[in-house]
């Protein structure tokens, strides 16, 4: 299995253990991606480390945190709010920072040409939106629970119910992605995905349900904080 290299962050340096390894050969994908040789390192320049931060809104228009209020009716399926904070290795907020998220509908299905799953559409849900993290480094959606999907991982494959989420640091290159699953899935233990982040850290990517977040008599809420580095870092896709 080979090594994922390390992040050098001001004298800072993640552990290896804590994040997914490029090349898990249960998770297919990895095996036609995996770099075969350690990547070469390349110096970052100015203009790729920095970018619109500060400036979100101005650059994506407003947020777009409620995903069920994109189409002409209400989209099918169990509302929910997903909520949480995004901080550093310290627990300290990182505040005015972009989060995207996308997901598939509550059949399992993406908005997306390439997804052909026999699963219907629905007309007033895109599972796209975004949001951007107050000062406290808290963010907020509302959105629609997304179903499980087959996929061609291995036969009678299944994917849990998730929710994948994308932060941005200071600029576009500093772009991280994580998936958010739910608690007690029963598809968790036997997913590729899920199986190749090491096991204890693969808690920190289920979310807890959360009566603080939920929204009585409309939508159950589910914390989901995110630690961008050290030793409880929230696992990243390579």
């Amino acid at each position: 299995m080979m090594d994922r290299p390390s992040l050098e962050i001001a004298g800072f340096r993640e552990p290896d253990s804590l994040q997914p390894p490029y090349l898990f050969a249960p998770y297919g994908g990895t095996v036609r991606r995996a770099p075969l040789q350690r990547p070469i390192e390349v110096p970052a320049t100015l203009s790729e480390v920095t970018g619109p931060a500060g400036d979100w809104e101005r650059l994506m228009g407003s947020a777009a945190d409620d995903l069920t209020v994109t189409g002409k009716g209400e989209p099918l399926g169990e509302r929910i709010v997903v909520a949480g904070r995004v901080v550093d290795e310290n627990g300290r907020a990182v505040g005015n920072t972009m989060i995207e998220i996308w997901q598939a509908n509550a059949a399992g299905r993406y908005l997306h040409e390439n997804d052909q799953h026999r699963a219907p559409l629905d007309p007033n849900f895109t599972g796209a939106g975004r949001a951007i993290t107050d000062a406290l480094g808290r963010y907020r959606f509302t959105t629609i629970k997304p179903g499980a999907y087959p996929w061609s991982n291995h036969a009678n494959a299944w994917r849990p119910a998730h929710v994948h989420l994308s932060v941005f640091g200071p600029g576009f290159a500093t772009r991280l992605v994580t998936q958010m699953y739910f608690p007690g899935d029963p598809l968790l233990d036997i997913d590729p995905i899920a199986g190749a982040v090491p096991k204890a850290a693969r808690e920190r990517l289920v979310a807890r349900l959360d009566l603080s977040t939920t929204v009585a008599g409309f939508a159950l809420g589910y914390r989901f904080d995110i630690v961008l580095r050290g030793r409880l870092a929230t696992p990243m896709e390579s």
